[in-house]
């Protein structure tokens, strides 16, 4: 049974909205209509996903009605923007979840560098276990591309947001939460895909005029858990071999990349990569 459309969309481009109860992947399928020149606005989003994917083809499991699973399609002109810039779409979506969160469950995130959105450790240690970064994961970004000839046709930007687990699974403990879990009642989905499209289009807007790429990147920097802290990166090489520096974030460029100071003094620019934010010894 399939979920009611959601309205009150009018002055959004979002005039597309289908929610499905069960989908291998809402970002595959959006692909796919991409492909086949659906129109920009489309939107798609499942109680369930049998093949949600993360960066890197990482499966993304959640159990059916615990999270939101959204997938979006945008058409922005190339001559908007560079090539280089497409995180800073991510970061629009980051940031239009991260203000709609806190305006329906009064929650706090921040974006981990470069597309996650986490919140501090509940109880912080000062006996850190291992593997435990500080933060946990509340939802994670995919931002994939159509390329036609040397031009980005189209982008699909897919969102996937903890919002109703009934708890924490073992392997997930020092890792990630769920907003239910952290503002003590149920997550109205409805509501907060509705306030998370009206926010994207304010920021798409923005992104698309002159002057709104330094306005993005004034509330991502503003908003970052990345910034300032020490981190290792870990990317992969162009012969696939895995590549790691550790230093300290100090800066996100104009085109959405993470500047990082190496220990020698050396800065190095991260377009792709891992980030794990190493939390300071205890004294």
């Amino acid at each position: 049974m399939e979920h009611n459309p959601i309205t009150d969309l009018s002055e959004t481009r979002f005039q597309r909205v289908e929610w499905v109860s069960e989908i291998e992947s809402t970002n595959t399928e959006l692909l796919r209509r991409a492909r086949e020149e659906a129109p920009e606005g489309e939107v798609l989003i499942a109680d369930l996903q049998t093949a949600g994917r993360g960066r890197r083809g990482r499966v993304w499991e959640a159990p059916a009605r615990t999270s939101l699973m959204m997938s979006i399609l945008l058409r922005p002109p190339p001559t908007a923007f560079k090539i280089s810039q497409i995180s800073l779409f991510t970061s629009a979506l980051a940031l239009a979840a991260l203000s709609a969160i806190q305006e329906l469950t009064g929650i706090t995130l921040q974006v981990k560098w470069p597309n996650d959105l986490v919140i501090d450790s509940i109880e912080p240690s000062t006996s850190p276990v291992d593997g435990d970064f500080g933060y946990r994961k509340i939802a994670g970004i995919l931002t994939e591309t159509v390329i036609l000839g040397r031009e980005v046709n189209a982008l699909v930007i897919g969102i996937g947001i903890n919002t109703d687990w009934p708890e924490v699974p073992p392997h997930l403990e020092h890792k990630a939460s769920s907003l239910n879990l952290i503002c003590g009642k149920k997550t109205d989905r409805d509501l907060l895909s509705k306030k998370i499209l009206i926010n994207l289009e304010r920021r798409y807007v923005e992104l698309l005029e002159g002057g709104g790429t330094n306005k993005l990147l004034r509330e991502l920097k503003s908003n970052s858990a990345t910034l300032h802290k020490q981190v290792k990166v870990e990317m992969l090489t162009a012969a696939g071999s895995m590549s790691v520096i550790e230093g300290t974030a100090i800066d996100i460029d104009n085109d959405g990349q993470l500047l990082v100071r190496l220990i020698n003094g050396d800065e190095k620019t991260i377009n792709v990569g891992d980030v794990h934010h190493l939390r300071p010894l205890p004294r």
